[in-house]
């Protein structure tokens, strides 16, 4: 029994087969999302704007400007270079899972596209990429805005572009093995609720993370928002990051490690 359970997983966790079979799904689901690309656009982007706004004009004024990798840094700068990566983080998230979730579960759309010569490995990273397509978009109008607001006008802004897409790559990966093993809407509260929003308040996007206890920076030091953070924050600021290399490697390898485990799951699903 365990032998024959060893060689299910090992079956389950054989190296993704993918091929240019993606691109078909990929496309599909935007000429799908362009029918409501502007009420789907307001209520990506309304929500971290609103935030912005409220917390860096309204909280800023209260707290005052900080001192961050020796430069003095107005509060509503911080939270911008925080709150994008915050966004990228959602907007990746909520695609990956109510989206993909219809289409897996609800809407079948999956088993129709693998009536066709298409493969299972192909659609999970179709879905993936397109959650990260998805959140790169909505952190792109943000990015605009914020340079509208004269928030930042760091060249190296530039840099932080490709970041974000990574950003959406990781958490889209993340959130596809919570999908695997949803059986409802419901089941998603707790990927919100429990980790979501923890990593929210421990990855340094409110407030500087030193202030944080001992044993919660540890935890935070592992968090890929904590990554991301690290990495877009000193570009906002016009500086490189100081652990750029380090954490681009915990970014890539919660990507890949997420990916391949959510194909796995995702194939134990369709098997059973």
């Amino acid at each position: 029994m365990m032998s024959r359970m060893q060689n299910t997983w090992i079956a389950l966790m054989r190296t993704p087969q993918i091929s240019l079979r993606w691109l078909p799904v990929f496309r599909r689901n935007l000429l799908v999302w362009r029918k409501l690309a502007l009420p789907s656009l307001v209520g990506n982007i309304a929500e971290p704007l609103i935030t912005l706004v409220a917390f860096g004009y309204g909280l800023g004024a209260l707290v005052g400007p900080l001192q961050l990798h020796g430069a003095t840094v107005p509060y509503i700068l911080f939270l911008a270079s925080g709150s994008i990566c915050m966004s990228a983080m959602n907007a990746a998230s909520f695609e990956a899972l109510y989206s993909a979730f219809s289409r897996m579960q609800v809407q079948r759309t999956w088993d129709g596209i693998m009536n066709a010569p298409v493969r299972l490995d192909d659609v999970v990273f179709a879905e993936m990429l397109w959650a990260a397509f998805k959140s790169l978009f909505t952190t792109t109008v943000i990015l605009l805005v914020m340079l509208a607001l004269g928030i930042s006008h760091s060249p190296m802004l530039l840099l932080a572009w490709p970041l974000l897409g990574l950003v959406g790559i990781t958490f889209a990966s993340i959130a596809l093995i919570f999908n695997a093993l949803a059986k409802g809407y419901d089941f998603f509260t707790y990927y919100f609720t429990l980790f979501l929003t923890p990593t929210m308040f421990l990855s340094g996007v409110f407030f500087p993370r030193e202030q944080l206890p001992g044993v919660m920076r540890v935890i935070s030091d592992w968090l890929p928002l904590t990554a991301a953070v690290e990495l877009i924050r000193p570009l906002f600021l016009g500086q490189w990051p100081t652990h750029g290399l380090q954490n681009l490697a915990l970014l890539l390898g919660y990507a890949v490690a997420g990916f391949w485990l959510a194909l796995a799951l995702t194939r134990k699903r369709f098997r059973n």
